[in-house]
């Protein structure tokens, strides 16, 4: 078993020396000039489309990339459908890959801000999961994480398909209305974005840090509230 682990992290690593070497990875890494490859494929596009997305997104290729250009290259419903197909796949690929191959190895590389999810995936798996997919998306370490978790596989699947709904219907069906009103948009249009993001990183981070502030007092409340044992009678 530990030689076919080590067989498959070497397939992994050649696999994407040589998407490097071939320039795959370049003609993936923008979603114009992904969308300029698949439309020069015809028809074959379909397939490489969930190919690429499916081997390349686990291991570091942002799937936004794939999701926008599938937006920009064929009508909303298709590409939504590719774009669930895709993102699906990479999603069980990254999860496999966790449980099954690397599992020791990628335990280490999990961020803390995953790891707390932990003891919610083993009693509300389905709802946890698919809050982070709908909060975060498809990371590759998202994959990881729930691929080193307890959470079940079918509990990762449908939890995973339910919370990337939303978020692929949206950027399926608005993105190129969104682009062509930003390519057009004034300078003040994009100062105004940007102010905006600002404000929200800033709120984000207040309600963070209030939040931290008020753990110790709620922790100490909660020490001073819980019942006190008396200690047992000493034998005479």
């Amino acid at each position: 078993m530990r030689r076919l682990k080590i067989v498959a992290v070497l397939l992994v690593v050649v696999m994407l020396a040589a998407a490097h070497r071939l320039g795959i990875l370049d003609q993936f890494a923008e979603p114009k000039r992904v969308a300029q490859t698949l439309l020069d494929l015809g028809p074959w596009g379909y397939v490489v489309f969930i190919v690429a997305y499916a081997l390349l997104q686990p291991f570091g290729i942002p799937g936004t990339v794939f999701v926008v250009a599938a937006s920009l290259i064929w009508p909303w419903p298709i590409a939504f459908a590719l774009s669930m197909t895709g993102t699906m796949a990479a999603s069980v690929v990254g999860f496999s890959f966790a449980r099954l191959v690397a599992r020791d190895w990628i335990t280490r590389f999990i961020p803390a801000r995953f790891k707390k999810y932990d003891a919610s995936l083993e009693t509300r798996g389905f709802t946890t999961v698919f809050t982070l997919r709908l909060i975060f998306w498809m990371p590759p370490l998202l994959h990881a994480f729930f691929g080193v978790s307890r959470v079940r596989f079918w509990t990762h699947f449908w939890g995973s398909l339910a919370g990337y709904v939303i978020p692929l219907f949206a950027v399926s069906f608005f993105g190129p209305k969104l682009f062509d009103a930003l390519k057009d948009a004034p300078p003040r249009v994009w100062v105004a974005l940007g102010a905006s993001f600002v404000v929200a990183l800033v709120v984000a981070w207040a309600v963070k840090r209030r939040w931290h502030r008020g753990r110790p007092d709620e922790d100490a409340g909660e020490a001073e509230a819980a019942p006190r044992s008396d200690p047992a009678p000493e034998p005479d």
